[in-house]
């Protein structure tokens, strides 16, 4: 952001955007839309992140926080004019596992599987509570990803839906799936190393590695 701000760095050198969970704000006083506020605020910035998301040829993802950030810059993308704003959980600083159905073929980053498949997710969020800004949003959006119960319903019960979003909201995405943004972490659990418990024949990867394969094959 810095190097953005100063001129350094310009977006228009880059097809793909990652906004990445866990960083200096926290998850303390909607921390990612801080960081939303600093591209919103600056002429420079807003004008790199404004041409990036009009490109048709850039993808984005947002993580957590991340996930936070470009929601909170929803003006700025096409598409995502009724996207949610992510607050404070219900059931605060959940730490564990719950499961998350990808819904169908939506997302360059989820394409998910005919029905949608439940895989389970890292979680490690305190906001992550989809709130949508007015009536007749919500159907408005594209659900990239719920959490379900053990017979893969949506569900808004906890544990199994760790921060009380309606209908398990967890991911939203637009209608081109070129700008997707997700609470659950696909980053922590791409690997079958990284999980406690798997099927066996999943080899090396989890079918989260679909994320960063489907991004390197739209850019070629």
């Amino acid at each position: 952001m810095s190097d953005i701000i100063a001129g350094r760095v310009s977006l228009a050198g880059f097809h793909g955007l990652a906004a990445c969970g866990g960083f200096s704000f926290g998850d303390v006083l909607g921390g990612g839309e801080g960081w939303a506020k600093s591209a919103l605020y600056n002429p420079r910035a807003r004008d790199e992140f404004a041409g990036f998301f009009g490109r048709p040829d850039s993808f984005a993802l947002g993580v957590c926080n991340g996930c936070q950030m470009m929601a909170a810059l929803k003006e700025l993308i096409p598409g995502a004019e009724a996207w949610p704003r992510f607050v404070e959980e219900l059931v605060r600083a959940v730490r564990g596992q719950a499961g998350d159905r990808r819904d169908p073929a939506e997302s360059l980053d989820l394409p998910g599987r005919d029905g949608g498949q439940p895989d389970p997710g890292g979680q490690a969020h305190g906001e992550g509570r989809a709130v949508f800004g007015a009536p007749g949003d919500e159907s408005r959006v594209v659900a990239a990803a719920r959490y379900v119960d053990n017979r893969g319903r949506p569900t808004e019960l906890y544990p199994l839906n760790p921060n009380g979003s309606t209908g398990g909201l967890t991911a939203v995405t637009t209608a081109d799936g070129r700008f997707t943004v997700i609470m659950p972490h696909p980053e922590r659990v791409f690997r079958t190393v990284q999980w406690s418990w798997r099927p066996d024949g999943w080899g090396e990867d989890s079918p989260w590695m679909r994320f960063f394969r489907n991004a390197r094959r739209y850019v070629g």
